[in-house]
């Protein structure tokens, strides 16, 4: 069809959509509510017996109807021309949508005069095939039996070969963005086609740029409720542990502190076995003691309060239970901004024997307190207000 020819078609009084000629129609039940059996590309299925018999001995073809088209294009042209989707008119168009495209449509009328130059010169032209699978969902069907003749009555063409730039449109209907009518060489067709894409892109563009920003927005919605629900597990999280490493500190300190009870008990006992025969002097001695030095005991007291209370005023002490490899066990309050470096040095400070170079470990969770973590302080090292530490020998 030539420019003029496309012109006469807006001249008939069809609406038009930026320019261009553009007209809702609505689509038949037969059409909407027909599924195709079969949907694939080319070469992926051959219809059978499509090869051409002897005359004589030819059987009539049973070809489906999904196929007919195809069978019949192939049959008389070749098998090189653009890609059409073997399927029902409303699959091809849900292909379409989904792949954010147009669909071209092709009515294929065998008997009229103008098919065949159509059909080899301009559908089966390099140039077209080139365009029409790059841009468009193409799909074809013979004008006069099924859907091809339901699509006819529908659209109701002038002229043969026909040709329509479809769009998806709400409800039952499509939207006829442009019609092409009889004879077109290539270049004018692509040409056609191209005006129509550049002038309907921002027209159907609109609402893919939606549903795009409606995914993104979707997307982003997500990726903040999976964060919200990570950060929340690991608060659970790490107020489980310290639970658990609470539990296990007062745990070893009730078994420290039964030991300690044990053991006194049982030098108690010793001393006074040892003890009984002296008994009398012992306490003559200890009477004169106390009052040879009543005002050094009652500084002393008052030095052991002062501490006491200042303990108990400074929330931020930090209670740290040391268990060495003897089996002894020593309890020191350090101030939470003390650094790992302060043990170091209390243990340095015992004097004990056999604890020359060593490393302190957390049992719960195991974590190492070496030469690299001595300027953590022991808030910062998670083992305030209370820890248990294990001095391992190296």
């Amino acid at each position: 069809m030539s420019l003029a020819a496309r012109g006469s078609l807006r001249a008939r009084g069809q609406p038009s959509c930026n320019g261009i000629f553009c007209r809702m129609v609505c689509l038949p039940r037969s059409i909407i509510g027909g599924f195709s059996r079969v949907m694939g590309r080319r070469n992926q299925y051959q219809p059978p017996n499509l090869q051409l018999q002897h005359p004589q001995l030819q059987q009539p073809l049973v070809v489906p109807e999904e196929w007919a088209f195809l069978a019949s294009f192939e049959q008389q042209y070749g098998t090189s021309h653009p890609f059409f989707y073997a399927s029902s008119f409303m699959q091809a168009l849900k292909i379409a949508e989904d792949e954010h495209q147009l669909m071209f449509m092709y009515l294929h009328s065998p008997e009229h005069p103008f098919t065949p130059s159509f059909s080899s010169g301009t559908l089966c032209s390099e140039l077209a095939i080139q365009f029409l699978d790059t841009n468009f969902v193409c799909w074809g069907a013979i004008a006069d039996r099924g859907e091809g003749l339901q699509m006819a009555s529908t659209l109701q063409p002038a002229s043969f070969p026909f040709c329509a730039v479809i769009a998806p449109a709400a409800g039952n209907s499509i939207a006829v963005l442009q019609q092409i009518e009889g004879p077109i060489d290539p270049a004018e067709l692509v040409e056609i086609l191209q005006r129509t894409m550049e002038e309907q892109g921002s027209a159907f563009g609109g609402a893919r740029g939606r549903e795009e920003e409606q995914m993104r927005a979707r997307i982003k919605e997500e990726e903040r409720i999976r964060a919200r629900a990570k950060e929340e597990e690991k608060l659970r999280a790490d107020r489980q542990l310290r639970e658990e490493q609470d539990a296990a500190y007062f745990a070893a300190l009730q078994i420290d502190q039964e030991k300690e009870m044990l053991r006194n008990a049982r030098a108690q006992k010793t001393v006074e076995a040892s003890n009984q025969p002296n008994y009398g002097k012992l306490r003559q001695m200890q009477t004169e003691k106390q009052l040879g030095k009543p005002r050094q005991a009652s500084s002393n007291r008052e030095v052991r309060y002062k501490e006491t209370t200042a303990q108990e005023k400074d929330t931020q002490f930090t209670q740290i239970l040391i268990r060495f490899p003897s089996g002894e066990r020593r309890e020191q309050s350090f101030s939470s901004a003390d650094k790992i470096l302060s043990i170091y040095r209390y243990i340095d400070s015992l004097g004990l024997p056999g604890i020359g170079n060593y490393r302190l470990i957390s049992s719960f969770p195991r974590r190492v307190y070496s030469v690299d973590q001595m300027g953590m302080t022991l808030k910062d090292a998670g083992l305030h207000p209370r820890a248990s530490l294990f001095v391992e020998l190296l």
